[in-house]
């Protein structure tokens, strides 16, 4: 099952929005993007829990913020190409964007992202 909600945040006085689709169960997660068109500028899917990802079988390139669990960016993995697994330990979620969209939204370690109103209790 897959949820929609806004992710509304402000980068140097810009204010950004993604459209995030929302893993709700293990099934959706374990799918993600695999046989899904390619994300478009304003997309993103949350994967939680989850600190590793693959692309295998995928078609594009992503960009994927590793997030914990309030919200701070711990990595940010720009362009993974198909075929490749990226992670970080200590990652409570994902947020899988186009390529690209990391740097148009100024995405860096660090800084906090809003997520809180996205997460959900399985």
């Amino acid at each position: 099952m897959i949820k929609h909600l806004p992710l509304v945040f402000n980068v140097a006085s810009r204010v950004h929005a993604l459209d995030v689709m929302i893993a709700m169960s293990m099934f959706a997660r374990m799918r993600g993007l695999l046989a899904r068109p390619a994300l478009r500028s304003g997309e993103a899917m949350l994967l939680q829990p989850c600190n590793l990802i693959h692309t295998v079988g995928m078609r594009y390139p992503i960009d994927v913020i590793f997030l914990r669990r309030d919200g701070m960016v711990l990595k940010v993995a720009t362009a993974v190409a198909p075929r490749r697994v990226s992670g970080h330990l200590r990652a409570h979620c994902v947020l899988e964007l186009a390529a690209g969209e990391a740097a148009r939204c100024t995405i860096t370690p660090g800084m906090i992202l809003p997520i809180a109103s996205l997460q959900y209790q399985p």
